[in-house]
């Protein structure tokens, strides 16, 4: 079968990632998409058990930071577009050990622009489409927002590499010729995530009782996009982006995280019939951690206005669509939690 496209989407069994996946395999037939993950602690193929079988969706272990292994899947597929989601991400793990971060977020981001480089040659028709975050651009004061022309100023391990990870693609671009746009994206919440992050981690202490943890005085703000609407941004800018350019994609959503937590609280306690106020008594303040970013948010009226996308999916509605989800999908849940999904791929993949 020919495709007019093999888009190589890394991280794709990741949070953000299946999301892309499954938007993009369902979205485009004529498209083949072309899943690299490592399958890591954060990587699970049971995010897309909906489209494994699908003609135009392949999955192939690799870890980008094995040069030989990525260039492999490039002239196995003759790829001809790359959507790099690839990353570690949790901010208290980049804490503890940024070297993992260093090797994934800068020396993988550069082992695929190099393959790239080389095995395209000629770029007409080609495209690194590398996914960011908002964290690069540091911290914000009570008023102001983010934009794509916002001066840099990493704060946590983690940040610093997506920063240095965006200069090099951004590099690549002066330097090469390469034909790249970078997409730079608030707090993702929904399905699928990985459970050591906010929401589903609270939703299922909530569920068993459990105490939620909430750093410092609770009054750290960020701006959440569901995580459907991300990806349709990336398909936006996939297809109608400018090449060298740089695009904020936000929820025009902002929340403190003691505020966010409350609403959940009110969410769980109607979703499991406890008496109002039940989930809200689990809340405890622990220390805060390290160069912690006091607030985040993002001014996305550049990809509105140039390519006309603006988020779909309101605030508390899709609040409680997580909610749901989580309570209903127990085994995936449990899988992810007890480990059970890493030692089926491990077997599978490994083998």
């Amino acid at each position: 079968m020919t495709f007019q496209k093999n888009i190589l989407i890394t991280g794709g069994a990741g949070f953000i990632g299946s999301h892309l996946i499954r938007l993009m395999v369902n979205k485009y037939p004529e498209y083949r998409i072309i899943n690299l993950d490592a399958l890591t602690y954060a990587g699970n193929l049971e995010n897309l058990t909906d489209v494994e079988n699908k003609p135009n969706y392949t999955f192939e272990k690799v870890d980008i930071t094995k040069m030989d292994q990525v260039k492999a899947v490039f002239e196995k597929y003759d790829v001809d577009s790359v959507i790099h989601l690839a990353a570690e991400s949790h901010v208290d793990r980049s804490i503890t050990n940024p070297m993992e971060f260093v090797e994934t977020n800068v020396i993988g981001t550069v082992v695929l622009l190099n393959v790239a480089k080389n095995y395209w040659k000629d770029f007409a028709g080609k495209l690194f489409y590398h996914v960011s975050t908002d964290e690069v651009y540091g911290t914000l004061g009570a008023t102001g927002l983010f934009k794509e022309t916002t001066s840099y100023d990493p704060r946590s391990p983690y940040s610093a590499s997506k920063a240095s990870s965006d200069h090099f693609v951004r590099a690549y671009f002066h330097t090469y010729d390469m034909p790249i746009v970078i997409s730079n994206c608030s707090n993702n919440y929904g399905p699928y995530q990985f459970p050591e992050k906010l929401l589903p981690l609270f939703i299922n202490n909530i569920k068993h009782n459990k105490a939620l943890p909430v750093y410092g005085d609770g009054k750290y703000t960020r701006d959440w996009l569901w995580v459907e609407d991300h990806a349709s941004a990336i398909d936006v800018i996939f297809h109608k982006g400018v090449s060298g350019e740089t695009y904020n994609i936000g929820g025009n959503n902002e929340w403190t995280n003691i505020d966010l937590i409350y609403l959940l609280c009110e969410i769980m306690d109607d979703e499991l019939g406890r008496p109002k106020g039940t989930s809200k008594e689990l809340i405890t303040f622990v220390k805060d951690r390290p160069g912690h970013d006091k607030r985040y948010a993002i001014d996305a009226s550049k990809l509105k206005n140039e390519l006309g996308w603006e988020p779909s999916v309101k605030f508390p509605e899709g609040l409680i669509k997580t909610a749901k989800w989580y309570l209903n999908h127990v085994d995936w849940m449990e899988n992810v939690t007890s480990g059970a999904y890493q030692a089926y791929y491990k077997k599978q993949y490994d083998a």
